[in-house]
């Protein structure tokens, strides 16, 4: 038995996109709730998130609140089944938790309990983990914490950053969405409560978890590197100037140098020293005021002069 419902969907980043758009497949989008706009300074406009353009352009009606804790009644005086948030951003209040006939559910990307918290697709990649996932849980009034409906995992590669992972996730959560919803409705679930013992947080990102640093070993630089890629991206410090970098690759060469001195020019990249003895090669960064470059055309222009062996870095 299959059954159409009445769905708030509380979003904000690309990752929320196809997951709204799969659940419009089959149920009604009743409202879509998104973070406030925010005013770029440098742009001189407000800038909106991406669940907001979606549902602009397809006719939703949308929510904004500053503050769903305290303005939430809009969604209190819709008809609703179910409320499905992903990436939305706020903590959701009791009286929304309590009132849908099916509850509240989240779609968090992390294989839980591990990666509660805002940045747990970011923090996978930097912690060196090999897989990760989407789980779907009933909502509570502590983050990340509670029932498990569903789970699925999925390797982070070598190869993966920040960016292939949230498309990743936003893809697998958009495959589980309407599986779960009708899982649901024929009450064919069985929670599945966290063991608190294995609990790990992934706090959002801070300008200090930005700086990369080469006081460890290649690999860690690495994740870390990858993991920041390309929102915010990662940066370390160059002559006083903060210079952003979003792409490496671990040398299998090894050093006696001073960490964070570099160490070698190659020709799409160059080497830094790294703890243990270890060397990261640099291959795509950012200086100020300019465009994102492959290091090798970097090496042809201005970084001819700016990256010469026994530089340190940070």
């Amino acid at each position: 038995m299959s059954e159409y419902m009445n769905i708030v969907f509380m979003g904000t980043p690309q990752f929320a996109v196809s997951i709204v758009d799969e659940i419009r497949k089959k149920h009604n989008v009743v409202l879509v709730v998104t973070q406030p706009d925010v005013y770029n300074i440098k742009k001189k406009k407000y800038d909106y998130s991406e669940v907001k353009k979606y549902a602009l352009e397809n006719n939703l009606p949308l929510f904004q609140p500053e503050k769903i804790r305290e303005d939430y009644q809009t969604i209190l005086d819709l008809d609703v089944d179910l409320i499905v948030t992903a990436a939305y951003g706020q903590i959701i209040p009791k009286a929304l938790l309590d009132y849908p006939k099916y509850k509240c559910i989240n779609v968090h990307g992390s294989l839980l309990p591990k990666h509660r918290g805002g940045a747990p697709i970011q923090r996978s990649i930097i912690n060196g983990d090999k897989e990760t996932g989407v789980t779907i849980m009933y909502m509570a009034e502590k983050m990340d914490a509670g029932d498990m409906l569903m789970q699925r995992s999925i390797p982070i590669l070598d190869s993966d950053t920040q960016d292939t992972m949230f498309d990743k996730l936003s893809k697998l959560g958009a495959e589980m969405i309407n599986v779960l919803i009708d899982d649901l409705i024929n009450n064919n679930i069985s929670p599945v409560k966290q063991d608190e013992s294995l609990v790990t947080f992934s706090y959002n990102l801070t300008k200090q978890d930005e700086l990369v640093t080469f006081d460890k070993d290649a690999i860690k630089v690495f994740n870390q590197i990858r993991g920041l890629n390309s929102n915010p991206g990662g940066y370390f410090i160059m002559d006083n100037q903060n210079v952003k970098v979003y792409s490496s690759k671990v040398s299998n060469k090894s050093h006696n140098d001073e960490i964070g001195t570099i160490i070698g020019i190659n020709k799409d990249s160059f080497d830094v020293a790294c703890d243990n003895n270890t060397v990261i090669s640099i291959t795509e960064i950012k200086m100020p005021s300019k465009n994102k470059m492959a290091v090798r055309d970097f090496l042809n222009g201005q970084g001819k002069k700016l990256i010469t062996i026994g530089k340190k870095l940070n």
